[in-house]
């Protein structure tokens, strides 16, 4: 039998990095228990830019990609 205390999710917090870079990182462990509620285990803090967005994926998963980024010739406006 599976230990029922096991985490089931790892938190990963985001940090910003400038105004339009950022990147996720492991900040903790959480699990779900058999009454839908969700319990969350932060052991590291994220000092300098977190943005406040936690996001928990299933064990082994990762967190979502960060979007492209645009380049200069991108942006410019005809």
């Amino acid at each position: 039998m599976a230990d029922s205390k096991a985490p089931t999710h790892t938190a990963y917090g985001r940090q910003r990095i400038g105004r339009t870079h950022g990147q996720w990182l492991e900040i903790g462990t959480a699990r779900l228990e058999t009454t839908g509620d969700i319990n969350v285990i932060l052991n590291r803090t994220i000092l300098g830019g977190f943005s406040g967005h936690v996001y928990l994926a299933k064990i082994g998963g990762q967190p979502p990609v960060p979007e492209p980024e645009r380049t200069d010739e991108e942006l410019e406006i005809d």
